[in-house]
């Protein structure tokens, strides 16, 4: 029997149990499905509409906008027009609606953590109280827009991203999974700090890490942490997709669902809930590691707790 969830939490039912072991050793098989790029794109866009709607309503129902939200420094409201600023760049690459960015970006290309920082802390300042009073349906109607003006578009559509940097140009399914990944994951922030329940299911947790971290992790590598540094993971998640994660030389490498030419240094065997929470630094990795929902193998076990510091954010 599924037990209510309580508010601001993640529903665990939804993860599944795994086995209680931690450390090295063999890790069980994780079996990974065939991957049909238009199919699974398809499965995003479907995930995005249902979650753009759960969100709206979560927006409706908060009370207190200027409420601590689970990001240190944000409020409710901060996280909630952050989430629409998301929605207006997403949806303006088509569109048109915004072009000012001007008046956002920081002046020159620099590392992506901090490009990102300065960003979102000008985006946030860009609605005020009126604006936060209707995200809710700023959100809906512009998740509602995104997926119009995309619909019938390849997988592989280019789409500019000058958030990320000025010459970053994603695919359509990259920016898709991430419109999926911040709703989710900044819909937990203000679930947390509002009292409210949110649901993060396993299936929504795979379509983000597959269709954003081959891509993304090479773009957040922290090049100063990475330097002289040379580790491989083997990244399996539960149910697919599994990564292959290979940093040398101050850049990284991943790739999806091929076996690893030579075996890897580290083997990660991860529940995707787990791993999209700790990915996103939304909950502790030792926890999930003590918990049994994330578990390390291969010859260099102990690195697992060193992937994270790497990657500043995929």
């Amino acid at each position: 029997m599924r037990t209510s969830v309580r508010p601001g939490a993640v529903d665990e039912n939804a993860t599944g149990p795994w086995p209680a072991a931690v450390g090295g050793g063999t890790l069980p098989a994780v079996d990974a499905p065939a991957f049909d790029p238009v199919a699974e794109h398809d499965k995003t866009r479907a995930a995005l509409r249902g979650t753009a709607q759960r969100l709206g309503q979560l927006l409706d129902g908060v009370r207190d906008m200027d409420a601590p939200s689970a990001l240190p420094g944000w409020t409710v409201g901060d996280v909630g027009a952050h989430l629409r600023a998301v929605y207006l760049a997403y949806s303006s690459s088509f569109t048109g609606e915004f072009d000012d960015w001007g008046s956002v970006l920081p002046p020159e290309d620099g590392p992506l953590a901090e490009r990102i920082a300065a960003v979102n802390a000008k985006a946030v300042t860009l609605f005020g109280q009126d604006e936060r009073a209707h995200l809710g349906d700023f959100v809906r109607e512009h998740g509602e827009t995104f997926l119009r003006v995309t619909e019938g578009l390849a997988p592989e559509t280019p789409v500019p991203t000058p958030w990320y940097g000025q010459q970053v140009v994603l695919t359509l399914a990259v920016a898709t999974g991430l419109m999926l990944s911040e709703s989710l994951l900044h819909g937990l922030d203000i679930a947390r700090g509002a009292r409210l329940p949110w649901r993060i299911g396993p299936d929504e947790a795979r379509l983000c890490i597959r269709q954003t971290m081959p891509t993304m992790m090479p773009l957040t590598l922290d090049r100063a942490k990475a330097d002289g540094v040379r580790v491989s993971f083997d990244l399996a998640v539960r149910g697919g997709p599994r990564l292959t994660v290979v940093v040398a030389d101050g850049a990284a490498t991943v790739t999806c669902d091929e076996s690893p030419v030579r075996p890897c240094d580290c083997r990660i065997s991860a529940d995707p809930v787990a791993f999209l929470l700790t990915a996103f630094r939304r909950t502790p990795l030792r926890k999930e590691i003590a918990r049994g929902r994330m578990r390390a193998g291969g010859r260099r076990p102990w690195l697992a707790l060193r992937l994270r510091g790497l990657i500043a954010g995929p």
